[in-house]
């Protein structure tokens, strides 16, 4: 895959994911079956999924993509209680730690299409 083709493919798929990602965050809360914070692990799926189309395709760029990753879901967190949703701190620690796990499997799938 050309490095433009990558670029396309990754860009792509980070829009749509952000954009889902933002339908579920301006969305009425779900009820989130199980202990207190259960809602955390769905914050670092998405997050995680997020980023993975860079770090396997475009490795070269994760250091601004996980900055612009952070700040979205910083702004977030700042805009949920304009929409009745809460503001939380560690919504935005899951959401870090979503885009660690994403940038660690994201370089591992990266080597396997290297190969």
């Amino acid at each position: 895959m050309t490095t433009t083709r990558r670029e396309t493919v990754a860009y792509a798929l980070t829009g749509c994911l952000a954009i889902v990602i933002a339908i579920g965050a301006f969305s009425p809360p779900p009820e989130v079956p199980g202990p207190p914070n259960n809602d955390k692990l769905l914050h670092a799926i998405a997050f995680a999924a997020l980023i993975l189309p860079t770090a396997a395709l475009l490795p070269r760029h994760l250091g601004w993509m996980v900055a612009l990753a952070v700040g979205y879901g910083i702004a977030i967190e700042l805009i949920q209680p304009l929409v009745d949703r809460s503001r939380e701190f560690l919504d935005l620690v899951a959401d870090c730690g979503g885009l660690a796990v994403g940038v660690v499997i994201g370089l591992l799938l990266h080597k396997l299409i290297r190969r």
